[in-house]
């Protein structure tokens, strides 16, 4: 585990697991508790040899026809580790050990809608990390994302459809 999350774990209180994995709530339950409390999540700036950011066309609300990062929510009882590996084969098609990637910070990420509605908003806290990898776009899943692209940083910070979100991580990627 890098110093990073493991400065993070002391920070909470938190050492290992905290019981089981929990798993995934009902649509209800779930409705309720982003109505009323941030989510926890993991977003991932990958980048290629040549420095350029992939980024997906989000298909769902929030931040729907936007183009992010890959990432997802962290599930109660999951560790960090098993979030990176589970999150990266769900977004990547391959899991990636937590250990090769750099931590780039604490974000707060907030939506005026929801995945349930657009009168639902949603509050993310994110932690962020850089992988350096090369992906062959064709074989990425589209579940979440209807296509995807490799951006240059300039684009990044240049093109209203890249969300204000994943421009926030440009100050902290190095290459």
């Amino acid at each position: 585990m890098n110093t990073s999350i493991a400065s993070i774990m002391r920070l909470i209180g938190v050492s290992a697991p905290i019981g089981p994995l929990q798993g995934w709530l009902s649509s209800d339950d779930f409705r309720h508790i982003v109505s009323h409390t941030p989510l926890v999540s993991m977003d991932f700036v990958i980048t290629n040899p040549q420095g350029e950011w992939l980024l997906g066309e989000r298909l769902n609300r929030p931040a729907q026809g936007s183009w992010f990062v890959p990432g997802g929510r962290i599930l109660k009882g999951e560790t960090l580790d098993a979030t990176a590996l589970r999150l990266t084969q769900d977004e990547l098609g391959q899991s990636v050990p937590l250990s090769s990637m750099c931590f780039l910070g604490v974000y707060q990420h907030f939506y005026i809608d929801s995945m349930f509605d657009a009168e639902i908003s949603t509050h993310y806290i994110v932690l962020a990390y850089q992988l350096n990898i090369d992906i062959d776009l064709a074989t990425l899943p589209r579940q979440q994302h209807g296509g995807y692209q490799w951006w240059p940083p300039g684009a990044i910070a240049q093109d209203q459809r890249v969300h204000v979100n994943t421009r926030a991580y440009l100050p902290a990627v190095t290459l």
